[in-house]
């Protein structure tokens, strides 16, 4: 069924491609950089709290306390993490199919989602092998930062400002489906609670980072826009959940 799902989506997606492909870029009249340093607040506070406990014994005395009270060893675990990591910025591609109009059209909104893919997977990677965390069920030393909920975050910021001018809630149900990813990590005995609250931190800075960067790759691109085709293709490995993007010049 999963594999049947992701192929739905990917027919999905590019039908939406060429249903789009005579509109005007959506970022193509911003040439400068929308920086806003308080936007750094939340996320850099998240990933310094998370950062933090790698060496502060309260905090680690915390995670083993939250663990014990969420877990308690559970004999059933849920694998529905693995499918609610993606569920926000698919589902920015499923309301655009759906006739409901967010801020950029699918190519704009293709790019800014893979270099938000491409900052948040770069800099998880680094993380765990540099901080060489031991998981809480002991299956290895890659626990720090989650992954999927690195990848949930990026998601439901990134849903967050595709329709934040149409409606709030839908930012709303992104960051709740997300948050809902990091428990499911922590009761699945996968990840301790500091390797979440850091991981939404870089989640959602990655996102931002994405739509801050943008103009500059559109400047870069912009003689060559009308012979530029874009796919972005999600991807299922029975282990991981990730998308895969080709463009050509």
């Amino acid at each position: 069924m999963k594999k049947i799902s992701f192929l739905l989506v990917f027919i999905f997606v590019n039908f939406n491609a060429v249903s789009q492909t005579k509109k005007l870029d959506t970022l193509h009249h911003q040439k400068n950089i929308d920086f806003n340093y308080k936007a750094l607040i939340i996320p850099a506070s998240l990933i310094g709290y998370g950062a933090l406990s790698l060496y502060n014994d309260k905090l680690t005395t915390l995670d083993t306390s939250l663990r014990n009270s969420i877990n308690s060893d559970n004999e059933k675990t849920f694998p529905l993490d693995e499918g609610t990591q993606s569920l926000a910025f698919l589902s920015v591609y499923g309301l655009n199919l759906f006739g409901v109009k967010g801020k950029n059209n699918f190519k704009d909104r293709s790019i800014v989602l893979a270099t938000a893919y491409l900052i948040m997977g770069s800099s998880v990677t680094v993380l765990k092998k540099a901080t060489h965390r031991q998981r809480p069920n002991q299956t290895g030393y890659t626990s720090f930062p989650s992954g999927h909920t690195a990848t949930a975050f990026m998601g439901a910021e990134f849903l967050y400002q595709e329709y934040k001018d149409v409606s709030p809630w839908y930012g709303v149900s992104g960051y709740f489906i997300a948050a809902g990813t990091g428990y499911l990590r922590m009761y699945n005995n996968k990840h301790w609670f500091s390797d979440v609250i850091a991981a939404a931190g870089i989640g959602i800075l990655s996102t931002k980072i994405a739509y801050w960067v943008q103009p500059l790759f559109k400047e870069l691109f912009s003689k060559k826009e009308s012979s530029t085709t874009t796919a972005v293709i999600p991807y299922y490995n029975k282990k991981e959940v990730g998308l895969s993007m080709s463009m050509s010049f």
